[in-house]
């Protein structure tokens, strides 16, 4: 049996955060992987996904150059092209990273299945070995529903989706988070005619309220969008499309919806339950996520669990952190916890989104709050842009001034809540944004006004 100072089990971003720096160290390192190096995130998730919604806004950005009094329009779609371009990309990326991998001196490099056979002790191929520190990062998987008939249909996910090289007529889009939201746009953008079924109430629905309400609007004036029906059979047709029959959740109604492609966008789930962490002393929670401490340890010792792998939250941006704090907990007497409450995300939507901290309901059940909004179209760059219906929302301790939440929704979302989340790990208050100097006119500004209208909801 082969024995590792380090073992990392798990190829993607987090994965490769923990094991670049166990390779700076002392001793021999195993990296298991049994797909491809660079995880979700490189080879099916934020970065191809990212490169194609680029395009989508362009194509956005040009159909609405006729309110600024220029005329312009998209006179063909090379979708083909827009496909490719992202392939190339993510391939160059993929091979980068295999490099750095192979290359790399006192690591054995593992491309295969693996589950855990003893404490401390796994299984991979025909080989056991054995690991001083294991670290996991196995990341997740597509969450299927138990939709009748669907496997036998067939359909398309957020990772094989990725492949197409024709533009589909049309696309039923099953489910309504983060993912349908960014495929409904580009796809919509490119020409397709798009479906959305949502089984909630509301769209994006970790959301405050007012953002899944405008990202509604907005989506219905270019898609048909359905809240609160629930997906129950789908069937492919003579002419190869689908038919997809949905359930309305308050009246049992059912309607058909047809569309040539199907795209499944219910969330992912954790890789975690397939390693037999029991056969360790790794407890996972009732839906296969690894339990952790706030310091990312096991109840194994020397033991630790990042990213997808845990309950927490599936961005690779906190997946990376906790990477490198479970590292130094690893590695030093002196332990620090895993601040989730820091975590921003963004949805590349149209409007974009984005948020950090807590919604208002949940700030509401621990603290006396202030909350203060701003609309674009309250400050003069927002009114260049002819932007009427986005805004920007605050959420503020009382007394202490320390923010507990921001969201926005609108142009660069993604860009202006950075300042935000960079004042919340300061520790400052609302008060550095609100006097601090802010460029004149720009988009920042909407942050800043937000958090100066802060007042008793």
């Amino acid at each position: 049996m082969k024995e590792y100072e380090t073992i990392v089990i798990g190829g993607g971003t987090a994965g490769l955060t923990v094991l670049f720096k166990a390779l700076s160290q002392k001793g021999k390192v195993a990296l298991i992987e049994k797909n491809l190096l660079g995880g979700t995130c490189q080879n099916f998730g934020c970065v191809p996904s990212k490169m194609l919604l680029y395009p989508a806004d362009l194509v956005t950005l040009i159909q609405r150059a006729g309110r600024f009094g220029i005329q312009a329009e998209v006179s063909r779609i090379d979708f083909s092209a827009v496909m490719e371009r992202m392939r190339k990309y993510v391939a160059d990326i993929r091979k980068g990273t295999e490099e750095g991998v192979t290359g790399s001196e006192n690591l054995d490099y593992y491309h295969q299945q693996a589950h855990f056979v003893d404490e401390y002790t796994l299984e991979t191929g025909n080989e056991r070995i054995r690991g001083k520190r294991i670290f996991i990062a196995t990341g997740s998987r597509e969450m299927i529903p138990p939709v009748k008939g669907l496997d036998a249909a067939g359909y398309l996910t957020s990772e094989t989706l990725l492949q197409m090289t024709e533009k589909p007529e049309s696309m039923l889009i099953i489910g309504g988070g983060y993912v349908a939201a960014e495929y409904s746009h580009f796809f919509a953008s490119m020409g397709t005619r798009v479906i959305v079924l949502q089984n909630g109430e509301r769209l994006v629905p970790h959301e405050e309220p007012e953002i899944s309400d405008l990202l509604r609007q907005e989506m219905e004036k270019r898609m048909e969008v359905y809240t609160g029906i629930t997906a129950t059979g789908v069937k492919k047709d003579k002419n190869g499309g689908y038919t997809v029959t949905g359930k309305e959740d308050k009246t049992g109604e059912a309607k058909d919806f047809t569309a040539e492609k199907v795209l499944v966008a219910t969330g992912r789930e954790s890789n975690a339950d397939m390693l037999k962490g029991e056969n360790t002393g790794i407890t996972l929670t009732g839906k296969g996520y690894i339990k952790v401490n706030d310091y990312l340890e096991t109840e194994k010792k020397e033991i630790w669990a990042v990213g997808d792998a845990i309950d927490r939250l599936m961005f690779t941006h906190s997946g990376d952190k906790e990477a490198e704090i479970a590292w130094y907990n690893a590695t030093n007497d002196r332990k620090v916890k895993m601040d989730f409450s820091l975590v921003p995300h963004a949805v590349y939507s149209y409007p974009q989104i984005a948020s950090v901290g807590l919604t208002e309901e949940q700030a509401r059940k621990e603290h006396t709050i202030l909350v203060g909004k701003a609309r674009y179209s309250d400050i003069v760059k927002g009114n260049a842009m002819e932007e009427e219906t986005g805004f920007a929302k605050a959420i503020v301790e009382k007394g202490s001034g320390r923010i507990l939440g921001f969201h926005l929704i609108g142009p660069e979302a993604p860009l202006l809540i950075q300042e935000v989340v960079t004042a919340m790990t300061a520790g400052l208050t609302s008060t550095a944004l609100t006097e601090s100097m802010h460029i004149f006119p720009s988009l920042s500004e909407v942050v800043q006004e937000a958090l100066g209208h802060a007042r008793e909801p």
